[in-house]
Formats: C-alpha cells, structure tokens, sequence
C-alpha cells in the first residue's frame, strides 16, 4: 500500500475494534491492523455470553449492584452505570447486524437467558457454548465486505507515534498521538502508519503466564505500548484466573466453561476424591478465585499437574445438547466426558486493569483512545464479573465512535520513517524463546494465584535482567514479531509485578500471604511513567 494514512488507525482484531470500525465507517476512512488472522484474537473463544438487563423482572440497577459486589469495591460507579443502561442497546445492535443468539419461545424476550456465577438473575444472551465466535464470524463479515474499512493482516505495531518524539511539537504542551510504526511480518518491513486517531483494542496479557485460556495474540501489546507513551496504567495486579482450563499437551488454551460446574460437574483429586467441600461451604459453586486459589493448594500441596473436574455421571444426551463445543474438543484428543473426568488447572483468563481511560475510550494522550480488555475503565474493579467483558468492548466503542466522529479533522505533521539503518539481523533468535519460556514459568510460579512479597521480589528481579538482554536485542538488531510479542510482555509483566508490590492487602483477585487482610478503603493502583 502506497498510502498509509486514515482517519482512524485501530491496532487489534476483536469484538471492541470491530465495533468501533463498524460505527466510524459510514463516515471515516478506517483500518484494522491485525497482527495474525483477523479472527485469531480473543473474543472468538469467549464461550459464554453478553450480560444485560433485557426481562422485564431485570433492570441495569441489579446488574450495577452484581456488578459493585463482584469488583470488590473498586468499581466505577459513574461508568459501570452507564454500560448497564446502554447493555440491552449494544445487544440489539448485535441482533441487528445478524447475530443469531440461542433462541426461548418461552421467555418473554425470545432467547434463553442462563445465569452465571456472581449474577443475581438470569441475564446472559448467548449463542449456544461459542458466544465469541458467533459475533465474530458475522462482524468479520461485515468488516470485510465495507468499503471504508481496511484490513491488513499479519502486521504488529511496535510503538505509537507521539508527538513528544517529533521536533515539530516536542515542546507542546498536551501531549498527542499521531499513528503507530508497523511491521509488515510477511515482507519484513516496517511502516509508518498516521492517522487523525488512533485505538489500541488489542486485548489482555494473559499470555505472560505459562497456564492461559487465551490464544497467543494476549501478549499485552496495546498495554505495554500506552505505557511506553506515557499513559498511566492501573489495577494491574488484577488478574483472573480462570479453574478449569483444559491440561494437555495438545490442547494449548481451551477453556472448560465454569457452566460445567454450574450443570453438576465435581472437582476431584487423582484419587476420585472431592476436595473443594474442604475449602468453601459452597464447594464447586464458590467463586471462581476461591475455587482457583483451592485448586492451586492442593496442586502445590500433593505435588500435582492438574486435577479432575467429572461430569460423567450426567446423561450423555445432555452433556452434548448442552456442552457441544466441549464435548467435541475433549473427544477430539481422546477425552470422552461421557464416560471419564477432564483433566484441568487453572488459567489466566482474563486482565482487569490496564490503560486508564474515560467513559469514551479516551487516554492521558489526545487522539489515542483504548477500548475492550487493553482498557481500565473502571468497569471491573478488583474482580470481574462474569460475561461483562463482551459487553465492555460493545458499549466503550460505541461511545467512542460517537466521540470520534464528532471530532474536527486536523492536519497531521510530517512523521520520519522507521530507521533501521544501523542495526543488523539477530544472531542467536534461541534467545528470545528461551526467555519467553523463562517469563512464562516464574510468572507463574511467583505473581500466580497466591502471592507474597519474596515471590514478587524474586520475580521483579528477572524480569529487570531479561529487560536487559531484550533492550540489546532491540537496539542492535531488526525488529521481529517474537521479539515484539517478548518485549511487551515483559514490559507487562513488570506492571503487574509493581502493582502488586504496591497493594498491601488481598482484595479481589489478588490474594498476598504477607497482607490477608482486606484494608477498608479501596484504592485504585495507579502508574505513571516517569518522564525520559
């Protein structure tokens, strides 16, 4: 492409990114860069569903306060109201565009609505166990076939564009966002993208973990490039883990839906044994950080790779009217549900902080904006609830297309181009799956589950001599995806390691050894970059 210039730059493929290019095309010149496959991204495993307030026995108000009790007291009130009374919009504006959802003759709105931990009613809009994958297959469509839309594949942006880094505004007095430096991964060659906007929709960090129910693209790109922008980051430390994700050495990241446990399933020892009864009264049933946290002990306890969640003892027809997506995954690696236990450890799932933006996806920066999972709206708090990130993505972009297009057009300045002139291509690339993998495993071991502060020094250590050895490598040689993916991975790793040297107490998902007290006022943890 000759010309690499737009309207609006959205770097990341999902539910928020397609939404907002959805709401800005019809005027703007708009292009999604994607760093795999458009529908590689995160929103196309969710298997839940949307929450929203759509029977008449139902009101935003109840979803607000499941909401407020499940965040810990770190909620948004201000913002968390306003996605419950937009919800039932967003979600007819999914109808609308042809997302078919699991149909009810028999409740009063026409779908069936189920109930996940945490919600007070039944308010969860799906599409049979594959939510995600259905919306994502009918906006991908709509994406593709717009003329205003471009899409280009197989490009990861490497940083953002910023006026503090270019001579003509270095002294202006509000600092702004011009585009991004892209790199080409099929022809190895970056360019440089500007555009009137720019927006980071490009998911969570759950990939710094060595357990993870998201797909490989979670490597905290958008994060981790806001940060080096300077936009403050906050609530980093909380992140949620997921159970019961899938333990084999074929599955990678497939999630064993908490819906399961809700149907009957049973967590069990090797042995057969139950032992979440010994943790909660509500045994299988209580939270999914209890059941997490009650998972990781007896893993550590008895020196195990995973247990056992069984719902073998339901009926066969059931478990595949009811789990098909499931039902067919594990079978396909010789797993039958029918019949024997599925082998499970918890995962990370799913990252509550992030950029720090308003309730129109607006940052710290002017013209970047940060939508979906990337983004700390307040929305969360200290621990989400169930099927709320969906219908984040929907009602934050649709907010800030409205902000977008009521912006007037600026001239934009003259950007240099990526140089590379005096660098060299690597010579020893082992170095950076090495230390990916090392990341991956002490983050686990140390900034897991259950934290304590030795743990967090122990790993705020590595992470500041693999820093070291990645600052070289990007210095010295070309730029590639992997060493990208790394760098920004690290960089997350580090802003959830700070976060939670800094919060001294357990609150939500994050639970510390050393502070097992809740204090009594909740505090957001906010990081603001030094300037350079």
């Amino acid at each position: 492409m000759s010309n690499k210039n737009f309207d609006t730059l959205i770097i990341g493929s999902g539910l928020a990114g397609f939404t907002l290019a959805l709401h800005l095309a019809h005027t703007k010149k708009v292009c999604i860069v994607t760093k795999q496959s458009v529908d590689a991204g995160a929103s196309s495993w969710a298997q839940g569903g949307i929450a929203a307030a759509l029977s008449t026995n139902d009101s935003p108000s109840k979803h607000v306060q499941d909401t407020l009790i499940a965040g810990a007291g770190l909620c948004d009130e201000t913002i968390t109201q306003y996605i419950a009374e937009n919800a039932p919009r967003a979600i007819h504006w999914l109808i609308d565009q042809g997302v078919h959802f699991t149909s009810d003759q028999n409740n009063e709105t026409g779908y069936h609505l189920t109930k996940e931990g945490g919600h007070s009613m039944r308010r969860i809009i799906h599409s049979g166990d594959a939510t995600g994958k259905a919306v994502q297959q009918v906006l991908i469509e709509k994406i593709r076939s717009h003329p205003n839309i471009c899409v280009l594949e197989h490009h990861i942006a490497i940083d953002l564009i910023t006026s503090d880094k270019l001579t003509s505004h270095a002294t202006s007095s509000h600092k702004q966002c011009f585009g991004a430096y892209v790199l080409d991964k099929q022809k190895d060659k970056v360019y440089t993208f500007t555009a009137q906007n720019t927006v980071l929709a490009t998911g969570g960090a759950s990939k710094v973990y060595l357990y993870t129910t998201n797909p490989d693209t979670a490597t905290g790109d958008g994060i981790a490039m806001g940060w080096r922008a300077g936009c403050r980051i906050a609530n980093m430390e909380f992140i949620q883990f997921h159970p019961t994700c899938l333990y084999h050495p074929h599955a990678k990241s497939f999630l064993i839906s908490e819906a399961v446990r809700g149907e009957g399933g049973l967590l069990t020892l090797p042995n057969g044994e139950r032992f979440m009864p010994w943790h909660d009264q509500r045994a299988e049933l209580a939270p999914r950080d209890i059941v997490a946290r009650a998972i990781d002990f007896e893993m550590k306890k008895r020196g195990l790779d995973c247990v056992y969640l069984d719902i073998s003892h339901k009926p066969t027809d059931f478990l595949k009217k009811h789990f098909p997506t499931i039902y067919a995954r594990c079978l396909e690696l010789g797993i039958d549900i029918t019949k024997e236990p599925i082998p499970v450890v918890p995962a990370a799932h799913y990252t509550c902080g992030g950029v720090v933006t308003d309730k129109y996806g607006k940052t710290d920066l002017n013209n970047l904006y940060a939508i979906g999972e990337t983004a700390c709206t307040g929305l969360h708090g200290a621990n989400r609830l169930a099927s709320n990130s969906l219908l984040e993505c929907l009602v934050l972009a649709q907010a800030a297309g409205n902000d977008i297009s009521n912006q007037t057009p600026q001239s934009l300045p003259l950007v240099p181009d990526w140089d590379e002139s005096r660098v060299t291509d690597a010579d020893e690339e082992i170095v950076i799956s090495h230390n990916w993998d090392e990341l991956r495993r002490f983050m686990w071991s140390y900034v897991g589950i259950v934290r304590t502060t030795k743990r967090l020094q122990r790993a705020q250590h590595r992470i500041e001599l693999l820093r070291e050895e990645i600052n070289e490598y990007y210095t010295n040689f070309r730029v590639t995806s992997d060493l990208l993916e790394l760098r920004n991975l690290v960089d997350s790793a580090d802003l959830i390691v700070r976060s939670a040297m800094l919060r001294h107490e357990s609150r939500g998902l994050h639970y510390s050894k050393d502070f097992p007290d809740t204090l009594p006022v909740a505090e957001n943890t906010v990081l603001q970059r030094e300037a350079s």
